[in-house]
């Protein structure tokens, strides 16, 4: 079985060495098949740019236990090796539980924990830290440590001697050197298609790996799960046989936070979707019949999409002429009256809802979401799970009137959210449509009711 790479904190190197066994493994000509532990964007946009596969992600939470234990096997058992990195520290959770936790997840797919321990500043204390995450589960085997930031040969000898006294095995040594640190913005690592000397990059992560891992140990710990059974996909209720429409799925520098279920759920439900940029005045697909716009960083290009009035426009004649919108977080931005920049200039936006987004605090966590009445991708009296992270807050006028539902999280009181009716759904949370297949084929049979958009 694969391992889970993880560590006692965020911030350890565990991406590091992820990205370097990925890197390595295409190198060496073999399909590595990532995930990542989480609600993550960015991390998976890396692993998938190192490994040359799309990374998926499995969160308990968002998408539940059967469906991450499905996932984990068909993805897994299509490579040669296969590797999960986690998320934040090995017990972080939902709250101050571990549920959702890396932990979480090693535990449901009986998998290893390789620990990736941020050492620059140890010695003999790294015994005592390693032995109680070693000891605190008993359902987890920790399969041995991998050390970040050793300073000099002593330092390492050191580090090896701490763990020897505890029977914990080595599997790895990195040198502490700025070259080695991955850039990041305020809301994680900088998104792959950032990334300067790409190629060079591959090359340092792969030679990382074959310098100052313990490959002979950690290559068996890679092996990928045996093939599952295979099962028939259902059809789509009420689907049979149609010709597939188009939809239009926001896809740029400003709009790139989606998961890879996303598009071949929509696919499955008989849709055809075209990738289109706002950020470069795009007008809407001929012929669309509906606009998805997921999340990303449009506030770092809130001047640029303002100046885009064709694509705009052409939000707002969608909207005028019912074709089903579904937007979250960064996505929700686009539709306000206006976006604040880095620098606190406010910008016009499609002005088809009534808030103005402004940097603010941080707003960070899982949350239960219950519908407060029936809408594009939502009925009430359903509960979901989705997962809030961004630091613009809105100035809204009249928000408790169109209220698309009311979310609940550990540390975050109940309260009213986003706007939605039978043609739209706008919303801070995201939501991973894996957990939830109602939405793609609601949103498919919404874009069906409608006629195709002729642009103006």
């Amino acid at each position: 079985m694969p391992c889970l790479i993880a560590a006692p904190a965020s911030g350890s190197g565990k991406t590091l060495v992820s990205l370097a066994l990925a890197a390595l493994a295409r190198r060496r000509g073999l399909n590595l098949q990532t995930f990542k532990v989480g609600p993550d964007y960015l991390d998976p946009q890396l692993l998938s740019l190192a490994s040359g596969r799309a990374c998926r992600n499995l969160d308990a939470l968002l998408c539940g236990e059967d469906w991450l234990r499905q996932s984990f096997q068909r993805h897994g058992s299509q490579g040669d090796l296969c590797l999960v990195e986690g998320v934040m520290g090995l017990f972080d959770g939902k709250g101050p539980s571990a549920e959702g936790s890396s932990a979480h997840v090693a535990a449901l797919l009986q998998l290893p924990v390789v620990l990736v321990v941020e050492a620059s500043r140890q010695a003999g204390s790294l015994a005592a830290l390693v032995r109680g995450f070693r000891d605190h589960d008993p359902q987890l085997t920790i399969a041995g440590v991998v050390l970040n930031g050793v300073g000099s040969a002593r330092h390492e000898a050191l580090l090896r001697e701490a763990l020897a006294s505890i029977a914990m095995p080595v599997l790895g040594a990195l040198p502490r050197h700025t070259s080695l640190e991955l850039p990041s913005r305020h809301l994680g690592l900088l998104p792959a298609h950032e990334l300067e000397d790409v190629q060079t990059r591959l090359e340092a992560w792969a030679e990382l790996a074959q310098e100052h891992l313990d490959l002979e140990q950690l290559w068996p710990l890679l092996s990928a799960p045996p093939p599952a059974e295979p099962t028939p996909t259902p059809a789509p209720p009420g689907q049979g046989v149609r010709a597939p429409i188009k939809v239009a799925l926001a896809s740029d520098a400003a709009f790139h936070f989606r998961y890879p279920e996303a598009i071949e759920l929509l696919e499955q439900n008989g849709l055809t979707v075209e990738a289109w940029s706002p950020l470069a005045d795009e007008p809407l697909p001929s012929d669309c019949r509906g606009v998805i716009l997921p999340g990303g960083y449009p506030e770092l290009h809130a001047g640029s999409l303002s100046a885009s009035q064709r694509s705009l426009s052409a939000l707002r004649q969608a909207r005028a002429m019912g074709l089903p919108i579904y937007a979250e977080c960064g996505g929700l931005l686009l539709l306000g009256r206006g976006l604040e920049d880095q620098q606190g200039v406010l910008h016009p936006m499609a002005d088809l809802l009534p808030f103005q987004a402004r940097r603010g605090s941080l707003s960070l966590g899982y949350r239960q979401a219950s519908p407060l009445g029936d809408g594009l991708v939502l009925r009430q009296g359903e509960t979901l799970w989705g997962h809030e992270f961004h630091r613009w807050q809105l100035d809204a006028e009249n928000a408790e009137d169109s209220s698309l539902w009311q979310l609940e999280g550990w540390g975050s009181p109940a309260r009213r959210e986003g706007w939605g009716d039978g043609q739209l759904h706008a919303s801070w949370l995201h939501l991973h449509w894996g957990g939830c297949p109602a939405i793609p084929q609601r949103f498919a049979a919404a874009a069906r009711q409608v006629s195709p958009l002729v642009p103006d």
